[in-house]
């Protein structure tokens, strides 16, 4: 029971443990001071995927890895470089899916091409069961 007891607590406390006791990054939660560079930094955050969440944006999520993203992206914007540079270079680092817009190729054509198939699928048999209505 004892034991029992032990692994329940740890297994509760595992998500405590999991945060850093580091400070977040200078710009995590602190927007560049130029509005302009700040806006181009916002417009990409918001399509660069949070990696721990997998729902939202970075521009959305409060966990500690997308802050050092965003971090990352205004530091980068701050220094001159250019929005789609940081995004090619995150998309090299941790592959397509860190991105809502994946490129058309060989292995995502599905996700666009099957929206395509189940409609006409289900226009499909919408129409065959309207037939048969008509019949009878």
């Amino acid at each position: 029971m004892r034991t029992l007891l032990v692994a329940l607590l740890l297994a509760v406390s595992a998500p405590v443990l999991a945060d850093s006791l580091m400070p977040a990054a200078k710009y995590a939660n602190e927007q560049l001071p130029d509005r302009a560079q700040e806006a181009r930094a916002k417009a990409l955050m918001e399509t660069i995927r949070c990696l721990v969440c997998q729902g939202q944006s970075i521009a959305d999520s409060d966990a500690e890895m997308a802050g050092d993203m965003r971090a990352l992206i205004r530091t980068r914007i701050e220094a001159g470089e250019k929005p789609e540079a940081i995004r090619r270079w995150l998309i090299d680092r941790y592959g397509d899916w860190v991105s809502y817009k994946p490129p058309l190729d060989g292995l995502t054509w599905p996700l666009y091409a099957l929206p395509v198939v189940f409609l006409a699928f289900g226009l499909w048999i919408v129409s065959r069961r309207l037939k048969r209505r008509r019949k009878i």
